[in-house]
């Protein structure tokens, strides 16, 4: 793929723009979604960009490519309800559709007529709801592309973590509420590969996150989103394969979760599939080598520009 900077000067780019956690929330807003408060993000200008995070982390997990995706878009991500800085309620009724329906509802109060998704993990289940809806005619805004990082696109070749598997078992509730930082840490560095794994200021960051506002006590909650992925495979794996909008696929290949073997699924599912493989890269492709991202992104980018043209 075509670069505009050497490694090094990549490098030192991300180092010097990105952003320290404290910073970030500084510079967010919160909205309200059914009464709870919702962070967000915005900086840039041209076309809209949406980023959706993964589970169990946050909107910061863009913080290094935001500044370089920021150059070239209007980008915009949040926290989705649970997640990060956005309110965490014990007693809710947590669903990827009530997540798509908290975005859907975000851009359009925000009066987009399009925008371009860009989504990891948890947020890709997000993005495949909102493009069943799109295929059903029930958005206000139009999806012009698509772009997916690491995630459990197709539960049948997802391959959770014991600890998630301990989380979804009837013993969740306890697992979550007495989650300890050490053990979080030891199978939170499992899903990140050998190139950039995190340091241990990210590894802090990462565990403020996970307990801001007592998120401890509903990951038990969240993670049921595992199984809608099951129920609602029909839907949301048709989704993809119905989409009129360009795709691509930017998969970190050392990902144990859903790395190679989703991957692999992608090519054999999706008409004409466009897959970007990062060797030695985990499961938060962004965050570990969010240069290569950037540029695989970039490029896509550059292809759906030059085949409207064409079109």
């Amino acid at each position: 793929m075509e670069q505009v900077m050497s490694g090094a000067e990549s490098e030192a780019s991300v180092c010097q723009d990105a952003f320290t956690l404290e910073a970030w929330q500084q510079s967010g807003k919160w909205f309200s979604y059914d009464g709870h408060a919702i962070f967000s993000r915005m900086a840039g200008h041209g076309e809209p960009l949406v980023l959706l995070h993964g589970f169990p982390t946050a909107s910061w997990d863009w913080s290094r490519v935001w500044p370089m995706l920021a150059r070239h878009y209007k980008v915009l991500t949040l926290d989705m309800l649970g997640f990060g800085f956005s309110d965490k309620p014990a007693k809710y009724q947590y669903s990827v559709e009530d997540q798509a329906d908290l975005v859907q509802g975000w851009l359009e109060g925000l009066g987009l007529p399009k925008v371009h998704l860009l989504a990891h993990d948890y947020g890709t289940s997000v993005v495949q709801e909102l493009l069943a809806r799109d295929q059903e005619g029930t958005l206000g805004f139009q999806i012009k592309s698509v772009c997916l990082l690491n995630g459990g696109l197709f539960p049948e070749v997802h391959n959770p973590l014991f600890i998630q598997k301990l989380l979804r078992s009837p013993l969740g509730g306890l697992i979550s509420r007495g989650l300890a930082k050490s053990t979080f840490e030891r199978n939170f560095r499992r899903l990140f590969g050998s190139r950039n794994p995190p340091d241990s200021q990210d590894m802090l960051d990462f565990w403020h996150l996970l307990t801001y506002n007592n998120g401890r006590g509903i990951l038990h909650q969240l993670i049921q989103f595992m199984e809608e992925r099951r129920c609602h495979r029909n839907r949301w794996v048709g989704a993809l394969q119905n989409a009129g909008q360009p795709m691509r696929l930017i998969s970190g290949a050392a990902d144990p979760v859903s790395g190679v073997a989703m991957a692999r699924r992608y090519r054999e599912l999706i008409p004409n599939p466009d897959v970007v493989g990062l060797r030695n890269v985990g499961h938060y492709p962004h965050f570990e080598q969010p240069w290569d991202v950037f540029v695989a992104y970039r490029d896509f980018r550059k292809r759906v520009a030059e085949g409207h043209r064409e079109g």
